[in-house]
Formats: C-alpha cells, sequence, structure tokens
C-alpha cells in the first residue's frame, strides 16, 4: 500500500481498548450497544418529529436537526468497531481504515463545535432581536451557517489528517485507544511531532475555542436581556428555549476543550480514553433524551405524532 507523501511501514494498528479483562469487555459490549442503538433511534426520533411538525420548521430546529444527524454520524463513525473488538480475538485496523476513521471522526467532533456555536447565536438573535428574527434567520442564511459548520469542518479535518499521516509510522504499531484519535495515534510516529502538536492546537483554538467564546458571548447578552425582562414568565420562557443547548455545550465543550487544548505530554492516556468515551458516546446519547425531555414543543410534537399513529 503505497500513498504520495505518506511515510509508513506501519500497515495496522492493534487497540488496546478500554479494558483487556474478558468479562469486563462483555459488559462494555452490553452497555455500549445499548447506548449505541439508542442514540440512533433517538435522534432518528427527534429528525422525523421535527421534519412532520410544520410547528417545528424554524431555524432552532433546523440546527437541531443538523445536530442529531450529526449525532448519527459521528457515533457510527467509531462504535461498531469498538463493539467488534470487544468481541472479537484480533483488535487490529488497517492503516488505511484508521486514516479514514480519523478523518470522520476528526471532522464530525469540529462541525459539532461550530454546530453549537451557530445555535448560541441562533438563541440570541431570537431572544435579543425578537421582532428581527425571522429577517436575521431567514432560510438562506441558515442553510449558510450549516454549510459553514459543514464545510470549514471537513477542510480543517483534512489539513490535520494529511500533517498527521506525512509523519513516518515504523513502529510500535499499539494504539492505547479504542479508535484512531489524532493524538494517540500521534503518540506512535517516529520523528518528532511537536510541529503536528502546534498545528493541532491551532486548529482546536480556530474550530473549538472561537465557537465556545462565540456561545459565551451570545449566552452573556441573552442573560442581560432576560434580566431587564419585567415579566417572570418571560424571564422562564426566554431561559427554558436554552437550557437544552447550555447542557449539550457543558457536555461536549467541557470534555473536548480538556482532551485537545492542553500539552500532550501532561495528557494521562487512560484518562483521555474515558474523556473519549463522553463526547464520541455519551453525548450524543444523550442530545436526543436531554432536548425532548427539556423541550414543550419537542414533547408536544412527539405526542402528537404518538396520537395520530393510535388513530
Amino acid at each position: 500500500m503505497t500513498h504520495i507523501g505518506i511515510n509508513f511501514t506501519v500497515t495496522e494498528f492493534v487497540f488496546l481498548g478500554l479494558s483487556s479483562e474478558p468479562k469486563t469487555q462483555l459488559l462494555l459490549f452490553v452497555v455500549f450497544l445499548f447506548f449505541y442503538v439508542l442514540t440512533v433511534v433517538g435522534n432518528i426520533i427527534i429528525i422525523t418529529v421535527i421534519q412532520i411538525e410544520p410547528r417545528l420548521h424554524t431555524p432552532m430546529y433546523f440546527f437541531l436537526t443538523n445536530l442529531s444527524f450529526l449525532d448519527i454520524c459521528y457515533t457510527s463513525t467509531n462504535v461498531p468497531q469498538m463493539l467488534s473488538n470487544m468481541l472479537g480475538r484480533k483488535k487490529t485496523i488497517t492503516f488505511s481504515s484508521c486514516a479514514t476513521q480519523m478523518y470522520f471522526s476528526l471532522s464530525f467532533g469540529m462541525i459539532e463545535c461550530v454546530l453549537l456555536g451557530v445555535m448560541a447565536y441562533d438563541r440570541y438573535v431570537a431572544i435579543c432581536h425578537p421582532l428581527h428574527y425571522t429577517v436575521i434567520m431567514d432560510q438562506s442564511t441558515c442553510v449558510q451557517l450549516a454549510a459553514i459548520s459543514w464545510s470549514s469542518s471537513f477542510l480543517s479535518s483534512m489539513v490535520i489528517n494529511a500533517l498527521t499521516l506525512s509523519l513516518p509510522y515504523c513502529g510500535p504499531n499499539v494504539l492505547n485507544h479504542f479508535f484512531c484519535e489524532v493524538p494517540s495515534v500521534l503518540r506512535l510516529a517516529c520523528t518528532d511531532t511537536s510541529l503536528t502538536e502546534l498545528v493541532v492546537f491551532v486548529f482546536s483554538i480556530i474550530i473549538v475555542f472561537i465557537p465556545f467564546l462565540l456561545i459565551v458571548i451570545s449566552y452573556a447578552r441573552i442573560l442581560l436581556s432576560v434580566l431587564r425582562m419585567r415579566s417572570a414568565s418571560g424571564q422562564y420562557k426566554a431561559l427554558s428555549t436554552c437550557a437544552s443547548h447550555l447542557t449539550v455545550v457543558a457536555l461536549f465543550y467541557g470534555t473536548a476543550i480538556f482532551m485537545y487544548m492542553r500539552p500532550q505530554s501532561k495528557s494521562s492516556r487512560a484518562g483521555g480514553k474515558v474523556i473519549a468515551v463522553f463526547y464520541t458516546i455519551v453525548t450524543p446519547m444523550l442530545n436526543p433524551i436531554i432536548y425532548s425531555l427539556r423541550n414543550q414543543d419537542v414533547k408536544g410534537a412527539l405526542r402528537r405524532a404518538i396520537a395520530k399513529q393510535k388513530a
């Protein structure tokens, strides 16, 4: 197998996974299979409900549809491979498959960062500029913002992957992880990786921190606007529309920033795997639960859809 501009002798990687104990692996297999099924089914339900309910054809739910579809893609990039390794004796992945998994996993993670920033901006416009909301967040603008989220992340991931794969990999080939992720793959390079790590850090600043800054600024403005409201019911309604999004942001960003925006030399490898479980498996599973349980519009639409099926 040859690739122009890619220098390696390793043809496959071996995963250490989350545990080497057979009983623990079986237990983890059952748990993560349940999480995966719940993620796919839950997000499909969210997408379906939004599509069939005319009242939910708004910018907020357009972005939520993007997020639900993204979560299905994100978790499907890593979990099936992990589940297969838990049951199989050979816990390996070819170099090319590892590169593909690393590219899409990083891309989907970056898209989620940008998309959560866009969703915060949408809530800011809705609450702070309600009279101009439909003009500012029209269909064309929503589509453009979603397109920017996806395209910028795919391009950024391409640059990081190209730099990571351009390094020589001559052994060892054991990945202390359950899927191919840039930090874990970089540790196996047979050369100094400081430049590549710097590039990854810079892109993390751009793709992770800037949307996070947008979220902080948006919610600071929202909080100031809510505090000016004289009606307690108005304050509650404004904050309730943001509660689900803030919960998702806290779960995803808390773990992603901890993983990617700290020096690799200080990383705990075992701890890094546990953190990765949260933003690649747990958060995509919790998103539809959070949005359905805390969102009155989604719960109402879901009840109406179930009632129609029974009728």
